[in-house]
């Protein structure tokens, strides 16, 4: 009975779906008492309700999903913050003593040397210096003839290559010297050669040869030319007093200090002054800020009563110029080119041309960035001038950039010795030679001869004369014809060259004597 009417209840009208599905499960295609029209409206049903049901299961999946993840990022976050409180329980406290003067510090220090110089001088008697000065004479004494004259000072790395390190310091650490020793930060030593100097600027640059198995030299890094900030904090490192390597903190108080009247010592424009102290031996050291930037070069006070409390320091605005004019060719061959360039921290670029050089030639302009020599890349001053002066047949390939776009110049070199004979004869109206051996033995001194003066040219009306020797020009010595190319090229027409020259005078007694004066040459 029940089995019938649950026959009949499935193909009941108000029951034709059911029977429907049935149908559509055993895969009949019609199912009794199911008319057509039923039939669709019974899939259409199917259809809603499956695509309900799949939607539910979506939501269903959609909730486990987030509850998993939730808790996933739950159990992680505990995770992290446990590893947090175990390292935070083994690991020692950070040691808040290494601030930002001491990190900056430690970033420079490698680049600081404690210098060293030494030159012999001769000391005479009462009776001996009688006879010297008035008649002439050289008398052998029985005592000690000769007294060995130390002093000490600073300097800092400035540049670099593979072999070679160039330590920047004061020219008057080094003035007379005949025997310069550095040493750095870890103890290493090295003899030093001086290669230019200019005494107005009181700077003068050092180089250094790595020994074999040592590390390559660090060069500090260099400030903007003008980022200084009255008031900001600076630091003062170098060797005070010959003690060792030393630093001492202050202030910059001021940015543009000048000389005063009559203190020669001061004789320098816009100077930075700092009350971080800077006394004797500190001479040459590098000035920094707090990021470990070099910002000057110090000076030691050469007055304690003027200087008391007062440090003073070159910018670096001046140290960067004086840079480009140590960093010529010339120093590292007897090669012009005619050129001078603005280095750190700025882009190797070109700042100023000799007009008709071969660089100028090769149609180098102010402004253009140097980006290789010899399809090598450039990375300083130094470097730039080695690969120039390792060019083969005196030709450098120089690859420039000027408004993003890159150009290959070939620069024709000319030598040394030939500049220089035009540069005497074109500038000043005279030829010069080398001295002697026998020369330099009996002056005890370094110059250059006058072979020849020209007729109404500046070194006639000077009164220069064939015979003298000039020892100095512009307030440096003239020990090689690498000196004077320099002055007499960056000078203009109508500008003064300072001379200093030794005339020989024969007196009564028929012995000879030099006398030095100044003279004063427009170059023409």
């Amino acid at each position: 009975m029940n089995r019938a009417r649950r026959r009949r209840s499935c193909f009941a009208p108000a029951t034709g779906c059911k029977c429907w599905y049935f149908g559509k499960a055993l895969g009949i295609a019609f199912a009794p008492g199911v008319s057509q029209s039923q039939a669709r409206a019974c899939d259409e049903k199917e259809q809603k309700r499956e695509h309900f049901n799949s939607k539910k299961v979506i939501e269903r999946m959609k909730n486990r999903l987030s509850c998993l993840i939730l808790g996933r990022t739950r159990w992680l976050g505990v995770w992290f913050l446990s590893v947090c409180l175990l390292h935070a329980a083994v690991t020692p406290d950070v040691d808040i003593r290494r601030d930002a003067t001491v990190v900056a510090i430690e970033r420079v220090m490698p680049s600081v040397v404690n210098i060293r110089t030494s030159r012999l001088v001769r000391r005479n008697t009462p009776d001996e210096e009688m006879l010297r000065r008035y008649f002439g004479w050289k008398v052998n004494s029985s005592g000690p003839a000769e007294e060995q004259i130390n002093s000490i000072g600073s300097g800092v790395i400035v540049d670099a290559t593979d072999e070679e390190g160039y330590i920047l310091t004061n020219f008057h650490v080094l003035r007379q010297a005949q025997r310069v020793q550095v040493q750095l930060w870890d103890g290493r030593e090295y003899e030093a050669e001086p290669l230019r100097g200019q005494y107005h600027k009181d700077l003068a640059l050092l180089k250094i040869i790595r020994k074999p198995g040592d590390t390559r030299f660090r060069p500090v890094r260099i400030a903007e030319d003008d980022d200084l900030l009255l008031g900001e904090t600076v630091i003062a490192m170098g060797n005070p007093f010959g003690l060792g390597s030393a630093v001492t903190r202050g202030i910059l108080s001021s940015k543009n200090r000048r000389s005063t009247p009559g203190n020669s010592p001061l004789d320098y424009q816009d100077w930075l002054q700092t009350d971080a102290d800077i006394n004797p031996g500190n001479s040459g050291g590098p000035l920094i800020n707090i990021r470990g930037e070099l910002v000057g070069i110090n000076v030691a006070v050469y007055s304690e009563e003027q200087g008391k409390g007062t440090g003073f320091a070159i910018p670096v605005k001046q140290v960067s110029n004086t840079l480009s004019d140590f960093f010529a060719l010339e120093i590292f061959a007897d090669l012009y080119f005619g050129a001078r360039f603005l280095g750190a921290p700025h882009p190797l670029t070109v700042l100023e041309l000799q007009p008709n050089g071969p660089a100028f030639r090769a149609g180098l302009r102010v402004g253009q960035e140097v980006v290789e020599v010899n399809g090598k890349p450039v990375k300083g001053l130094a470097t730039f001038s080695r690969l120039v002066a390792d060019s083969a047949n005196r030709r450098a390939a120089i690859t420039v950039k000027e408004a993003g776009a890159l150009r290959v110049l070939n620069v024709e070199l000319m030598p040394l010795a030939d500049l220089n004979r035009e540069l005497f004869v074109q500038r000043l109206g005279l030829k010069t030679a080398p001295l002697t051996k026998q020369q330099v033995t009996a002056e005890e001194s370094a110059g250059l001869m006058v072979s020849e003066v020209e007729n109404n040219s500046p070194a006639a009306k000077a009164t220069l004369q064939a015979g003298m020797i000039i020892t100095e020009a512009d307030g440096f010595p003239l020990s090689d014809l690498v000196n004077i190319s320099n002055v007499l090229g960056n000078k203009k027409r109508g500008e003064i060259v300072n001379l200093t020259v030794k005339k020989a005078y024969r007196n009564a007694n028929g012995f000879v004597r030099w006398l030095s004066r100044h003279v004063e040459v427009p170059v023409r």
